[in-house]
Parts: C-alpha cells; sequence; structure tokens
C-alpha cells in the first residue's frame, strides 16, 4: 500500500472537517491514478479550505504545550470568559447588522468567489498540530441549480499550499442539486428567515460526524454557509438568530483571524467532541473576518486544546466564470 492510501485509510479521519478531508482525498486520489475524486459534502466555513489533519473542515496558532512554531513559543486556546447569554446579545447585534447590508444578487449562471487567507496542520494525522506557512485559497462556487458533478473549483498558491496554482475541481460521485452540499443563492433564499423555522430545518440537514452532537453539526454547518456564499440579509440575519439559540453558545472577547485582524468571536462547546470552532467578527462593523479551529486528541499527545487551523475571508464577489478574479483581487 502506498503512502497515500495509508494516508486515506487512516483511522483519523474524523479531525478532518469534511470538505477538506474529501478534498485532500481527492488530491491523493488524482496522484495515484488520476482518476476523479469523491467531493466534500459540505464546506465548513471555520475550516473553509483548511487542510488540517483535521481539514473538511476550516476552515480556521496554538500548539501543544510541547511544541513550538516559527520560534514561537507554545500557546493554548482561550479560555472561556463570557456568559450565553453575552454570545446571544451578540449574535442578534450581528444579525441586525447583516440586515442592514447590501443586497447583492446573484444569478444561476454566475459563480460566488470566495479568496480567504489560511493557515493549516502541516503534521501527520497521528502526530502532534504543526501550523504550516499562511497562503491564499480561492473557491468558485457554481450557481447552477443542478444537478451538477462539479459543483466549483478551489486554487491555492504560496507555500505550503495543496497542488499550488492548479484549478482543482470540487466533485461528487453523483450529481448534486442545489441544497446543502450545493448552497446557491436561490437556494439560500428560498430557507426560512424566521429563526426557529430555520432551526428546525438545519437540525434536519446537519449530518453529525461519529461524537458530534446535532447542534455542534448544526453550528459548523452555519459556519459553512456563511463563510463560503452569498446571500440576501434577511437570510443571513436569521442564521446568526438561529444560531444563538444554540445551547452552549458562547462569545469570546478578544480572537485574532489569519491576517492578524482582532475581533469578537462566538463558539459552541460541546464537551463530548473533541473539536471546537469559532467565527471572528469586526469589533465595530461586526462583519465576518475568519475562524479558528481548535483540537484535542490524547492518543495523539494533544492533551491541551490546540489551533489546528485558522483563515481569514480577504474577499467575496460574484464573478462571471472559474478562474475570473474580480478587479481587486487581480490587482494586488
Amino acid at each position: 500500500m502506498s503512502e497515500a492510501e495509508e494516508l486515506l485509510s487512516t483511522p483519523a479521519e474524523w479531525d478532518l472537517t469534511p470538505e477538506r478531508h474529501r478534498h485532500f482525498k481527492d488530491v491523493l486520489m488524482q496522484q495515484i491514478d488520476h482518476d476523479s475524486a469523491v467531493t466534500p459534502r459540505r464546506s465548513r466555513f471555520l475550516r473553509p479550505a483548511v487542510l488540517v489533519p483535521l481539514a473538511s473542515a476550516a476552515l480556521t496558532g496554538a500548539l501543544l504545550v510541547t511544541l513550538s512554531v516559527d520560534g514561537v513559543g507554545p500557546a493554548t486556546g482561550p479560555a472561556p470568559s463570557a456568559t450565553a447569554a453575552g454570545a446571544s446579545v451578540t449574535l442578534h447585534r450581528i444579525a441586525t447588522a447583516a440586515m442592514a447590508s447590501d443586497t447583492v444578487r446573484v444569478r444561476d449562471d454566475q459563480f460566488v468567489y470566495v479568496r480567504t487567507l489560511v493557515r493549516e496542520n502541516t503534521g501527520s494525522f497521528t502526530g502532534p498540530v504543526r501550523l504550516g506557512a499562511l497562503h491564499t485559497e480561492e473557491r468558485w462556487t457554481s450557481q447552477d441549480p443542478g444537478p451538477l458533478r462539479v459543483t466549483g473549483w478551489i486554487r491555492a498558491s504560496g507555500k505550503d499550499a495543496i497542488m499550488p496554482d492548479q484549478m482543482i475541481p470540487v466533485e461528487s460521485p453523483d450529481p448534486r442539486p442545489a441544497g446543502v452540499d450545493h448552497p446557491t443563492y436561490r437556494w439560500l433564499a428560498s430557507l426560512p428567515t424566521d429563526p426557529d423555522a430555520l432551526l428546525a430545518r438545519l437540525r434536519k440537514e446537519a449530518r453529525p460526524v461519529e461524537g458530534e452532537s446535532r447542534d455542534q453539526a448544526v453550528f459548523s454547518l452555519i459556519g459553512d454557509l456563511i463563510g463560503g456564499t452569498i446571500m440576501p440579509p434577511a437570510n443571513a440575519a436569521a442564521f446568526y438568530q438561529a444560531a444563538a439559540k444554540l445551547p452552549g453558545v458562547r462569545e469570546i472577547p478578544d480572537a485574532v483571524d489569519a491576517a492578524g485582524r482582532h475581533g469578537i468571536a462566538i463558539t459552541l462547546d460541546d464537551t463530548g467532541f473533541a473539536t471546537r470552532d469559532e467565527w471572528i467578527f469586526d469589533k465595530e462593523t461586526l462583519a465576518l473576518l475568519g475562524s479558528r479551529f481548535y483540537l484535542t486528541d490524547p492518543d495523539r499527545g494533544i492533551t491541551t486544546e490546540t489551533l489546528a487551523g485558522t483563515s481569514a475571508v480577504m474577499e467575496t464577489a460574484v464573478v462571471g466564470g472559474k478562474g475570473e478574479v474580480p478587479a481587486r483581487a487581480a490587482a494586488r
């Protein structure tokens, strides 16, 4: 069995987001036999394209107490410091800001373009976390309602990027219509804007992985949808209001995204699951900045909650086709 095949069969798959696990599997399978790959079930924003052995999962540090990165001493995850009530208030403020944002309409023949900065785990599936270099990932999501086998494209660039500068298709073995696995603007606009009705819908749509509670899966699903898409303001507001209803959600007063920007973070504590996501928002505008992903895995010697991936959303836009970038991104 080749090294690539061994990676695919490793039992440590749980600590990748579904998005990035399948994306990495795609890459490996292409290296093995250049065949078409299995695609992501969902694209965890918080690990938008973060391959952390984690991912899926994203998208987006601190290391083991015994480990340092880039010459920086060890750091651990933030200590709980805010109540659920505070998180609920903050999420409702974020929802109000989202409702007031400009409406950007997306046609079925267009693509949603998202450019992120990421740092991801370059360590082995069974070893300690070792964060790689900051690099860029671009994603184009087709708005065609389908069903489609190829629902989008990913391109990474920079040190520690996977298959740098290559356009990698996001594929599935079977054609997928618009929905959780292929979230188009039109589909998102069709979702309930009542938070209770939306939460009930998301509880049905979420598919927890082993050891994950349904609430945690819903939180991750919301993260996927708010970070990797464009949607009407009323729908965005409803997602934040729905998140406020999840038990265990809390606020972290200060968090830093992959670009070094400080903001307020929202997370969900699920003591039965060994991973934790954070959504990071600008403290003044309440716009989404990025994410962080934490991991605990005693079997790998990771006994202290450890930052395993971080991301920063740098640009979201509507473009005419795959590979096309907005003028602002092209000028950089």
